[in-house]
């Protein structure tokens, strides 16, 4: 098997402002560890893959930011998206680009802002499901087994009893694709037992993907079809000309909750997406009170708090579940079970003007 990493290093990590901005996002900062996110998703993977086969894809400006990150990998491995369109147009260019170097190549598609705890599992699942995408017309992912009736993620319906095999893992036939639920679907979905979080990870062969895309997004194929044509000519003009086209779609709704031959694999490998600033809490070394912080803090009658604050003295006083994260010219005070409208604040600092906060 020829196995190609495709990183997407995209997107701005809103969810974790103030600290994650325009031109460092998320990915691109070390949370999780003294490295930086997309730093560890390449560390994780070189056991097993080579700095040859590893690919990003991201804008411009990202772009640059990787070749100061990730000084190992070929330049001509860093491919720049023209716009932000969504998942489904930059994992469409990234895997044409597979294509023409092999069309039987296993394209392993993976965010740049994951935590995975059990690095060794996580790449005897990666070689085993990329085995399992080897064999026949199939798209390969990672369900990740639920631990709470998360709202946050997606979810994937699989079947129990359609069980293929790659060596001694198993792979479960997809049955639908669920987007984010509400509370009590959620812990609905946790009762039935064949629901599963949606990691966001997908395996396909690079030709696989070329006829699912022709034959469950036939709206998308023509767009493939003139990607090919431009990275054989390398014509980045002809590229630019497709992005300013192509609908901006995600991956999941353009393809996956269409076509057929989804198989899941369990990903028991210890999975955070990081997806807000409450997960870190899991993340971050605790106080006997539950306090995860960065930075030096002294508490009194204070529990459960997340403190980012590195280059400064905290105190906190008589307060419970807060996030409270200060950087040089904004703070975010936020009730833990709020994090995920961080978002929000956002959108209204955006509508503000206010782009030096962004």
């Amino acid at each position: 098997m020829d196995i190609f990493i495709i990183i997407m290093a995209g997107g701005f990590g809103t969810r974790f402002w103030p600290l994650s901005r325009k031109k460092q996002p998320k990915q691109f900062l070390p949370i999780v560890s003294e490295k930086s996110m997309i730093e560890e998703t390449v560390l994780r993977l070189l056991p097993q893959i080579p700095h040859s086969h590893i690919f990003t894809i991201a804008n411009a400006e990202q772009s640059e930011i990787i070749k100061t990150l990730l000084k190992d990998l070929p330049e001509n491995n860093i491919i720049v998206e023209p716009q932000a369109k969504n998942t489904a147009p930059s994992l469409m260019l990234a895997s044409a680009k597979i294509y023409i170097q092999n069309p039987e190549g296993i394209c392993v598609a993976l965010p740049a802002d994951h935590m995975i705890h059990d690095k060794k599992r996580f790449l005897q699942l990666l070689s085993a499901g990329a085995k399992m995408a080897s064999q026949g017309e199939y798209i390969v992912t990672f369900g990740i087994p639920p631990t709470y009736p998360a709202t946050g993620y997606g979810y994937i319906e699989f079947n129990r009893d359609s069980l293929l095999k790659a060596g001694k893992e198993s792979f479960y036939q997809v049955k639908s694709f669920k987007e984010k639920p509400g509370a009590f679907q959620a812990k609905e979905l946790l009762k039935k037992g064949n629901y599963y979080w949606n990691s966001g990870m997908f395996l396909w062969k690079a030709g696989v993907f070329a006829n699912k895309i022709k034959n469950f997004a036939p709206d998308l194929y023509p767009y493939w079809n003139q990607m090919i044509k431009a990275l054989r000519h390398q014509d980045f003009e002809a590229i630019k000309n497709v992005f300013e086209r192509i609908p901006a779609i995600s991956i999941d709704y353009a393809l996956m909750e269409k076509t057929k031959g989804v198989l899941m694999g369990k990903g028991d490998f210890g999975w955070s997406d990081v997806g807000s600033w409450s997960s870190l809490a899991d993340l971050w070394p605790r106080d006997d009170n539950g306090n995860a912080q960065r930075g030096e803090c002294i508490t009194l009658n204070a529990k459960n708090n997340l403190v980012y604050n590195p280059n400064k003295l905290s105190t906190l006083i008589g307060v419970d579940n807060l996030i409270i994260v200060n950087t040089k010219n904004a703070l975010l005070i936020c009730r833990k079970d709020l994090d995920q409208k961080v978002k929000e604040v956002v959108d209204k600092i955006k509508k503000k003007g206010k782009e030096d906060h962004l």
